[in-house]
């Protein structure tokens, strides 16, 4: 059945996030959604003049195809799907499914893999196209976010549509603050973090890479991170639920992870030298996201939260980490999760998840709803 949301919410991805023009190319990958929302991506990208081309995806099939990966069958995969994304001026990506654990038990090496062999495809992605990345809305995500189907649905595509450009003032306001800071202090219950971002580059994103969207992200230099920091929100990696992951830092490697499931923490870590240290650093803002649900999308852009990421950086905000890994994994200073600060070079940037210097106040919840 037709739904006029679907075409709002391609609209914008198409007009808005990805900004594709006439004569250009986009590959839509669809995995486990409904073929209405395909086809309203396929006609939205069609109504600007651009040519769109569509991958589908099954997440059983996946995981099966996973779980007996063989270097010989990647190696094929990934040079088919590195020629494809070569000739993309633009990728969007939509990903539904009931079971966001499908991969819990493919056996970390099939895994580790798989990660390897993409990464070209990744990396690509990644540095050469105009990408947008989103979920899709199942009752096992409004079960994560502790709504009913139908309640969660409105919440989605709420927050998937919001006025983005709204983001733009103070986005601009905290990326200059950002590009004149030396040292970063943020500090909260089980976290006491120091680390420099000088001279390396900050970006806003609101509404062009993920929907939801709504952050500044930039990347620590790479060997300046002490201290330790507790992570507040749940989380999902490789498939398998992570809560209360605690990481401590030595001159910006980690040097102690725990976590509920610390052995498979740790493993992730050691995947390759770069997991144990830090890639990206992100200030989140979404107005309407304001708890976790287990899908890093979502939760990466929780309004008053910061997420500090183990792994490989972004080329944009380049600190030299290379890592197959990329986490995000995320920490809420809001008063309701325990309060915390941010500061600046000794300037308090942020309290309790509410920004206080005044030209970024525009990014305070109720100035961009």
């Amino acid at each position: 059945m037709h739904d006029p949301r679907f075409d709002k919410l391609a609209h914008g991805i198409i007009t808005f996030s990805t900004a594709l023009k006439k004569g250009e190319t986009v590959l839509i990958d669809a995995h486990d959604i409904p073929p209405e929302m395909t086809i309203a991506l396929i006609r939205a990208a069609r109504a600007v003049g651009a040519v769109p081309l569509v991958q589908t995806h099954q997440a059983r099939v996946s995981r099966e195809m996973a779980r007996g990966a063989q270097d010989e069958q990647l190696e094929i995969h990934a040079g088919l799907q590195f020629a494809l994304i070569k000739k993309m001026d633009a990728y969007i990506a939509m990903r539904g499914g009931d079971n966001i654990t499908e991969l819990s038990d493919v056996p970390p090496e099939r895994m580790k893999l798989v990660s390897k062999r993409m990464k070209a495809v990744l990396d690509w992605r990644v540095k050469k196209t105009r990408w947008c990345v989103l979920r899709w809305p199942s009752p096992s995500m409004a079960q994560s976010a502790g709504m009913s189907t139908e309640a969660f649905e409105e919440f989605y595509f709420k927050v998937c549509t919001l006025d983005y450009a709204k983001m733009a003032p103070g986005m601009a306001a905290l990326v200059a603050a950002m590009k004149t800071t030396d040292l970063v202090e943020i500090k909260g219950p089980g976290t006491d973090l120091r680390f420099s971002i000088k001279d390396i580059p900050a970006l806003g994103s609101g509404g062009c890479y993920n929907v939801p969207d709504g952050e500044v992200f930039t990347a620590p230099v790479r060997n300046s991170v002490q201290g330790h920091i507790t992570y507040n929100a749940p989380t999902v990696y490789q498939g398998v639920a992570f809560d209360n992951v605690r990481l401590e830092f030595k001159d910006g490697k980690i040097i102690k992870a725990t976590a509920n499931n610390t052995e498979k923490l740790n493993a992730i870590l050691d995947s390759d030298p770069g997991a144990r240290y830090i890639g990206e650093f992100a200030i989140a803002f979404n107005p309407h996201i304001m708890h976790p649900m287990r899908d890093i999308l979502f939760d990466e852009k929780i309004n008053g939260s910061f997420h500090f990421t183990p792994g490989q950086c972004y080329e944009q905000t380049e600190n030299g980490n290379r890592s197959q890994v990329h986490w995000d994994l995320v920490s809420i200073q809001r008063e309701d999760y325990g309060g915390g600060t941010m500061h600046f070079d000794g300037k308090l940037i942020r309290e309790n998840g509410r920004f206080v210097p005044k030209p970024l106040q525009a990014l305070n919840p109720e100035r961009l709803k």
